[in-house]
């Protein structure tokens, strides 16, 4: 497949290409261009002239050719399902899954941005009373959308859908992994009418693609979906030119199993927010802290139910849990799982590696002190189990990291959650239940080190758009 800049499928300037291999099986789906600087160059341009073109659109006009893409997205979900369970190694079901949320994602963001409204300010100054002052909403110019691996159709829309409703350009850089279903969304856009200047796709390694991107004075703002230390670099490029910044970033999320928990329903838990999407969630549970009295208990159950999970094919659909993105992100977490049992702890059950492949691991005997405790995130199917005494000893244990994003408790007491819930530092809690929740309108993002902004059907089209105040002096006798 192809990079499309202005409307063009188009190769790199000097022709190198990036092979995109299918992780479960190794063989090679297809090639797509690694873009130069020249390349970059040319979709900037084209935005630039994409964003006064879409940008001047009517929000009704928009909103048609924004809604026809949704019925394209509709038309085309087994093909973009099986796309992307071949390049990324989800289950098939998920993949479906995540299709049909991104229509949804995209529908309200039309929605909301057709109800989005300005606000008139109160003539309660003197010197002001005869004067009539209104906000619009106008959009923020160009955004560098950075769209990562783990759910590149989901997260796709969370980014582009707000962008384009509200009028800006986007020049949007899929992960290199797995770029294949991303390119085929663009297709889509420009079939249902966006103009060839406001959406665009440009391929090829971060260092090169994202760097150029982030480091130029036309662009407005940047999305990110990554790693804290990509953030981080991302953050400090974009100073120089103090572009806008929204960064949802890493985490080792918690979830806190009380005395009193159902451990059967704490169990289904743990797999709905360890195994979904192979680990590879960034508000995945990534530990559970639990109450030693029940600990034992929990483990034996966990490891009974483990031995239930379906390994396989991920395009079959008995398949239970598929493979990692690549070889080499099984590797890392075959390495990060050895260091911690090195710390002390034990592996009681799975944790061995075949090419992309991984057995999710049980990891017990783990301390407060170990890495995997604290701020070493595993994005894979490790279940590291942390002990507690004391409701203040498992909050403790949840806060050390310095990410924050999600946290889940398990308990029939709603009153404790609550107090709990109120002591976690993070931006969202699921009470009974994974930390791995997300809702279209909810406000998802985190504290500390987790990001800047938040993503959201309620949120993101403020945050991608410039609020305008236009004042009438003395309109009024």
């Amino acid at each position: 497949m192809k990079m499309i800049i202005n409307g063009e499928k188009v190769n790199s300037s000097d022709e190198k290409v990036i092979q995109v291999l299918n992780p479960a099986t190794q063989e090679v789906l297809d090639t797509v261009p690694s873009a130069t600087p020249e390349d970059i160059q040319k979709a900037i341009q084209a935005a630039q002239g994409g964003k006064k073109v879409w940008g001047q659109t009517p929000l009704y006009e928009r909103s048609t050719i924004l809604k026809k893409y949704v019925k394209l997205l509709e038309e085309h979900k087994s093909e973009l399902s099986k796309l992307e369970c071949s390049e990324t190694g989800k289950i098939i079901k998920e993949c479906e899954g995540e299709v049909g949320t991104a229509a949804k994602i995209f529908t309200g963001f039309i929605e909301r941005a057709n109800h989005l409204c300005g606000e008139v300010m109160p003539d309660c100054q003197s010197e002001c009373g005869k004067d009539l002052i209104f906000t619009r909403r106008e959009p923020l110019g160009v955004i560098a959308c950075i769209v990562p691996f783990n759910y590149p159709v989901e997260l796709f829309f969370h980014k582009v859908a707000p962008a384009l409703v509200m009028g800006n350009a986007v020049i949007i850089k899929p992960a290199t992994d797995n770029p294949l279903t991303a390119i085929r969304l663009v297709e889509l856009l420009l079939e249902a009418g966006v103009p060839k200047g406001a959406a665009q796709i440009v391929t090829g390694r971060g260092s090169v693609v994202g760097n150029h991107l982030i480091e130029s004075h036309n662009i407005n703002a940047v999305s990110l979906t990554g790693s804290t230390e990509v953030g981080i670099e991302v953050a400090e490029r974009s100073s120089k030119y103090l572009h806008n910044v929204f960064l949802e970033l890493g985490g080792n999320d918690a979830m806190i199993v009380l005395e009193d928990a159902d451990i059967d329903f704490a169990v289904e838990e743990t797999i709905l927010g360890r195994i979904t999407n192979t680990g590879q969630t960034c508000c995945a549970t990534k530990r559970v802290i639990i109450s030693n009295k029940v600990k034992e208990e929990f483990t034996e159950k966990l490891i009974k139910r483990l031995e239930k999970v379906k390994r396989g094919n991920p395009a079959d659909y008995s398949t239970d849990i598929g493979c990692l993105i690549s070889e080499r992100a099984a590797i890392d977490i075959e390495k990060q799982v050895k260091h911690t049992i090195e710390q002390g702890a034990k592996c009681v059950y799975g944790g061995t590696r075949n090419k992309a492949f991984f057995e999710p691991a049980v990891l017990v005997d783990v301390t407060p002190d170990m890495d995997i405790a604290k701020d070493m995130e595993i994005f894979g199917p490790a279940i590291p189990i942390i002990g507690f005494d004391t409701e203040e000893e498992a909050i403790e244990i949840a806060n050390a990291p310095i990410y924050g994003l999600h946290c889940g408790i398990v308990t029939k007491n709603t009153k404790t959650a609550i107090n709990i819930a109120s002591k976690i530092q993070v931006g969202n809690v699921v009470i009974n239940g994974t930390g791995n929740y997300r809702h279209t309108d909810m406000a998802f993002g985190g504290t500390k080190m987790t990001g800047i902004g938040r993503e959201g059907v309620q949120y993101t089209l403020e945050e991608m758009s410039n609020v305008k105040s236009y004042i009438l002096k003395n309109i009024f006798n």
